[in-house]
């Protein structure tokens, strides 16, 4: 006769963080107007982030792109991309203080619907290969359900100048 099987030990959950406007200052460089995210609703270390930007018609940008037709550039649709992904990679790294991290590519950028002022901004960004010092990631932007924007950004950390 033969023992039954015990259950396999639970393999544990990845930890989800949330991060508020005063977390994300702690972690990025960036300041208005040039901040693109206001909040992170979920990060998977090493792995995945999920934020949320407000897109309000007091955005700076709004005045000339275009005056009786406001829409958000997609170049800043791709850097909220990059922001949440430097968001990442700057938790892992400790003396985050000196460095930043820089694009170094953005490739297949796809703009599938025109992202205006009222719009909240759902940005999903997957790690698609990690090193200590460099990142690539798919990011995928979706207003109400829709994606809206689509690129692969890669990004590396330098040493900020003395």
């Amino acid at each position: 006769m033969t023992e039954p099987l015990s259950p396999a030990p639970a393999t544990p959950e990845p930890e989800h963080v949330k991060l508020d406007i005063q977390d994300i200052l702690r972690i990025l460089p960036h300041r208005h107007p040039f901040l693109l995210i206001d909040r992170v609703i979920d990060l998977t270390r090493k792995e995945r982030i999920v934020a949320i930007k407000n897109v309000t018609i007091n955005e700076p940008f709004f005045q000339g792109h275009f005056p009786g037709l406001p829409i958000m550039p997609g170049v800043l649709i791709v850097e909220a991309i990059a922001q949440a992904g430097g968001a990442l990679l700057l938790t892992e790294i400790p003396d985050r203080e000196q460095k930043l991290r820089v694009f170094t590519g953005i490739e297949r950028a796809k703009f599938r619907k025109p992202v205006t002022p009222g719009d909240q901004l759902r940005v999903e960004v997957d790690v698609l290969a990690w090193r200590t010092t460099a990142v690539r990631m798919q990011g995928n932007v979706f207003v109400d359900g829709k994606l809206a924007c689509e690129a692969i950004v890669t990004c590396q950390l330098v040493s900020r100048p003395a």
